[in-house]
């Protein structure tokens, strides 16, 4: 499937900002076998004083912006085409989970996409005992990684309710737990606890999905989101997979990847500091258009 993605992000401030300095990380990224990127252009009215395109430890692009003189505004603005490609279904030869922590202890590399990265507290996600037991309350004896990771997103799914009131991007994965609402973030943070605090290696995944209108009505323009599932690895065979625990299901064709982390903090969008009086508004428009759909 490809895709034609367009973002807009505008920022207005009660007063102007003085020396602006952001980290975004917007542009989709290229996965061999899994998506291929032939276009990507990120820009900035007004245009930054600095700018560095870079490549993070994740291997996330990563743009580096920054305004000397005071401004008013920022608008971000993405264009994007993206080629997700179809994977088969994931044919289920991950290990026993009690048999998990051997094979993570067999991988001697600390490379990014290492699942020693994934195991521990990270910024924003520290061992909870609730999630925890949770999640362990799931675990039959017999369960695979892949089917433990299956289980606790499909529970999510089941016993917490969406609500984009409910939470802030500041809210912890214990209070949204606690409370059983909140968004993708919290859905995802929540499941990543849940699955290190069992052994499985579990991380972030920020992007795009594509969304569908109500049967007859046109798409809204504008209307798609960006979004936020789980990656985890269930085993030297299937190494990392993918699952979305608002959606309970398997992160598809439907799904173009932007950024990946150990949680939220390592895959912002917009990140930065600026000297300003008085708050500011922010405004975001998505498309995600299907350039090859029937």
């Amino acid at each position: 499937m490809i895709y034609d993605i367009k973002l807009t992000i505008d920022y207005t401030y009660a007063a102007p900002s003085d020396h602006t300095r952001n980290l975004l990380r917007l542009m989709p990224l290229n996965i061999p076998g899994v998506q291929r990127v032939s276009a990507r252009h990120l820009n900035s009215d007004p245009r930054p004083d600095e700018r560095r395109d870079y490549l993070d430890f994740f291997g996330n692009p990563t743009t580096s912006v920054a305004w000397h003189a005071p401004i008013e505004a920022v608008s971000l603005s993405l264009r994007a085409r993206v080629e997700r490609q179809v994977t088969p279904p994931v044919l289920d030869l991950s290990p026993p989970l009690e048999r998990l922590a051997a094979d993570v202890a067999d991988v001697h590399s600390l490379a990014p996409d290492a699942p020693h990265h994934f195991l521990g507290a990270s910024p924003r996600i520290a061992p909870n005992p609730e999630i925890t037991a949770f999640t362990r309350d799931l675990m039959r004896p017999d369960i695979t990684a892949l089917q433990a990771v299956e289980a606790l997103g499909r529970a999510l799914y089941e016993q917490m309710k969406f609500d984009p009131d409910a939470t802030t991007v500041d809210t912890t994965p214990q209070e949204a737990f606690a409370a059983r609402h909140g968004v993708c973030q919290d859905f995802t943070h929540i499941m990543i606890a849940g699955l290190r605090g069992i052994g499985v290696p579990a991380g972030y995944v920020s992007g795009f999905l594509r969304t569908f209108p109500p049967p007859g009505q046109p798409r809204l323009e504008g209307a798609d989101a960006m979004h936020a599932w789980v990656r985890a690895w269930v085993g030297p065979e299937n190494g990392w997979i993918e699952f979305d625990p608002t959606n309970d299901q398997p992160a598809g064709v439907d799904y173009v990847t932007v950024a990946v982390g150990r949680d939220y903090s390592d895959v912002a969008p917009v990140r930065g500091v600026l000297r300003s009086s008085g708050g500011h508004e922010s405004h975001q428009a998505v498309d995600v258009i299907p350039l090859d759909a029937g």
